[in-house]
């Protein structure tokens, strides 16, 4: 039976917005934010989902970061540039998704506020399982992450964790992922590329 309130591996890809090198230091709680997203891309990889990473004006905010790049090197990540503030609005990001043939799309990036609020929304609309990992999100203002939060779930995003993410991929404690995923999840959070 499909639960179509549970993520799968065989649905699932992830959606890493613009974790850029100037824009990230501004964010509040950054080193955690970078930590976790870093945890989610190593996830990722062990369980074998797609991956799509957004650089908003990369010339002027620069490249994604170097920690989160390192840690998103085994995963085969594809990644698009983008001027739209919806990852949605871009026609590369969307071919990318359906070629991914996913109906399953994790969040997580920054600002939670603009382009991963408004790129949630685009997902729901067009009828993605959208679910958005509230530690590895984040925004300059507290206010602004908080509320972005609270209107991504009213609009019908699953606001969740990225460790409540990994234990519902794996599904179980059998095999050798749900070893490895914990490896993952026990490893420092701070060595956010390990």
């Amino acid at each position: 039976m499909i639960n179509p309130n549970r993520l799968d591996v065989g649905r699932a890809a992830l959606l890493v917005i613009d974790v850029q090198e100037k824009l990230l230091p501004l964010i509040q709680g950054r080193a955690e934010l970078l930590a976790a997203c870093a945890l989610l891309v190593r996830g990722a990889a062990l369980f074998e989902l797609p991956v799509v990473v957004t650089e908003q004006y990369p010339q002027g905010i620069g490249p994604t970061d170097a920690a989160l790049r390192k840690a998103l090197q085994n995963t085969g990540a594809a990644f698009v540039t983008k001027a739209a503030f919806s990852a949605c609005g871009e026609d590369a990001v969307r071919a990318k998704m359906r070629g991914m043939d996913r109906d399953q799309i994790i969040l997580c990036g920054i600002e939670s506020h603009v382009c991963v609020q408004q790129t949630a929304l685009d997902l729901l609309l067009m009828d993605y399982t959208t679910v958005v990992c509230a530690d590895a999100i984040g925004s300059r203002r507290t206010l602004d992450h908080t509320t972005a939060l609270e209107r991504m779930r009213h609009a019908g995003a699953a606001v969740t964790t990225v460790e409540s993410v990994l234990f519902e991929l794996c599904g179980g404690c059998g095999g050798g992922r749900f070893k490895s995923m914990i490896e993952l999840i026990k490893s420092p959070r701070d060595r956010s590329a390990s």
